[in-house]
């Protein structure tokens, strides 16, 4: 029997700068989904990459005295590793200066929506904003500044190649509203169907090589001196067809497209459920069937800010604490679908609470009472909980992880009733063999969330001799 496929991908970061809070909760988003499917049964690929021919890489790369390739070299190796820190283990993380296996997808794309018609050159003044790598009308600005960066846009004056967003107002609309596009949570394709409805403008997708700095893939066709250069979503965007295959292996490609799912944060929305589908609807080429918007994380109400010194280093956290406590934090303390708060004292709290003394502690209760005895435990294959995997499909993280630490209460509540320290003979073997088979339960649906823990837990409750080990997250002092 031929598995279902599932291919997910995260979005395609700028490497000016290190990861981040914001990345490390949107890649464990995408792991945990990643690992649900696979446990599932069903073939998975799980694609991310960097978005390297960018203006702001540029200037990142002068302001840190380097060459702009090592620069880039350096940046997209510590995304990498980032993703290998959190546990996430991508099938392909496709970089932008690729010229072997992304650059040909790049050319391809923009060659089938130029013979659709839908490429046209022209000259064009414009507030650019460096931040967003965007073109900014004076409704988008909030006192002359962007809202996203706090700075005014330069002006920009020059010739560019355009796309005609505008010829694909209805197709987007409809697809969006009938959900053949489907975007989660609904307020955010509410929000896009706002944005389409007030009218689409066709966009830039070209810089001159010039301002450009020689950075970046040339149009096809475009004179190598003084040409232009592919601008950022026909470039980035593309790297979830050409981390599957796309311009280079057919096959592949066919294989995997369209992407089950995008994963994103709110702020590139519009790049994602307007621009992106168009340019696929432009090219005649199948679309992702969904994207799942994520909110972002504030420190205290504010948004994080060197100045104000809120910023959660997830380095710091994860070296100190551990991958997985981090990885807990952000999946059960920020809603997956709406904005959330990490602070540190917030973060310290529940992990005493909910690891130390929820999780760790009934683990260690069970694994204690049941050390010796010998349990006929039934080695039958465990199935995700109802209601937890009900939260995981609608993309409810933070309930599924709140269903499971309901059933650890549930079960310390059931040790405490009974009294099971003071039970003998039948009765205790009894009821130690379903509290062993809870824990195991709790223990598979912990699994897409904090995968080495849920690896530890079965581990120790295989049977028929339970095993007692070291705290699984050390209480702190």
């Amino acid at each position: 029997m031929v598995k279902k496929k599932f291919y997910l991908t995260t979005a395609i970061p700028y490497v000016n700068a290190h990861p981040h809070a914001g990345h490390a909760l949107e890649y464990v988003i995408a792991d945990a989904i990643h690992r649900y499917h696979e446990l599932i049964g069903e073939n998975v690929r799980i694609v991310s990459g960097a978005d390297e021919n960018a203006l702001k890489n540029i200037q990142a790369a002068e302001k840190a005295g380097k060459p702009v390739q090592k620069f880039l070299d350096e940046n997209s190796k510590n995304f990498a590793d980032f993703y290998k820190l959190l546990e996430v283990e991508l099938d392909e993380f496709r970089r932008g200066t690729d010229r072997t296996y992304h650059w040909p997808g790049v050319q391809k794309l923009w060659e089938l929506a130029n013979r659709a018609g839908d490429i046209y050159k022209k000259k064009y003044k414009g507030l650019y904003c460096i931040g967003c790598e965007e073109f900014k009308t004076e409704k988008d600005l909030v006192d002359g500044k962007c809202p996203a960066h706090d700075r005014k846009p330069e002006t920009v004056e020059e010739e560019n190649y355009f796309f005609k967003l505008s010829s694909y107002q209805d197709k987007l609309l409809k697809l969006i509203e009938s959900d053949a596009y489907q975007i989660y949570p609904e307020k955010r394709k509410n929000e896009v169907l706002s944005f389409i409805k007030s009218g689409l403008e066709d966009f830039s997708i070209s810089r001159s090589d010039e301002r450009a700095r020689g950075v970046g893939v040339p149009v096809p066709g475009d004179p190598p001196a003084g040409g232009q250069n592919i601008y950022v979503w026909f470039d980035a965007l593309n790297i979830y067809q050409t981390g599957v295959g796309w311009g280079y292996d057919e096959s592949l490609w066919k294989t995997w497209w369209p992407a089950d799912l995008h994963i994103i944060g709110k702020d590139i929305i519009r790049f994602h459920a307007v621009y992106w589908p168009a340019m696929l609807l432009s090219a005649k080429l199948p679309l992702p069937k969904t994207l799942l918007v994520h909110g972002f994380i504030s420190s205290g109400g504010r948004k994080m800010s060197k100045s104000l010194g809120n910023v959660i280093d997830p380095y710091e956290l994860i070296e100190k604490y551990g991958v997985e406590s981090l990885r807990y934090y952000l999946l059960a303390k920020i809603p997956t679908l709406d904005d959330g708060d990490f602070t540190i004292e917030g973060f310290k709290k529940v992990y005493q609470a909910d690891l130390a003394n929820g999780l760790g502690n009934l683990v260690a209760r069970v694994a204690g009472l049941s050390k010796n005895y010998k349990l006929q435990i039934t080695n039958y294959k465990l199935r995700f909980s109802k209601k937890v995997e009900n939260y995981i499909k609608s993309y409810e993280l933070n309930l599924a992880l709140e269903e499971i630490w309901k059933e650890i209460r549930k079960t310390d509540v059931l040790i405490n009733k009974k009294g099971v320290w003071n039970l003998k003979g039948k009765e205790k073997e009894q009821i130690l063999t379903d509290l062993v088979g809870k824990v195991r339960q709790i223990a598979f649906d912990l699994r897409p969330f904090l995968p080495e823990t849920a690896e530890e837990i079965e581990k120790r409750f295989k049977g028929p001799k339970i095993k007692s080990g070291k705290p699984l997250f050390p209480r702190l002092e």
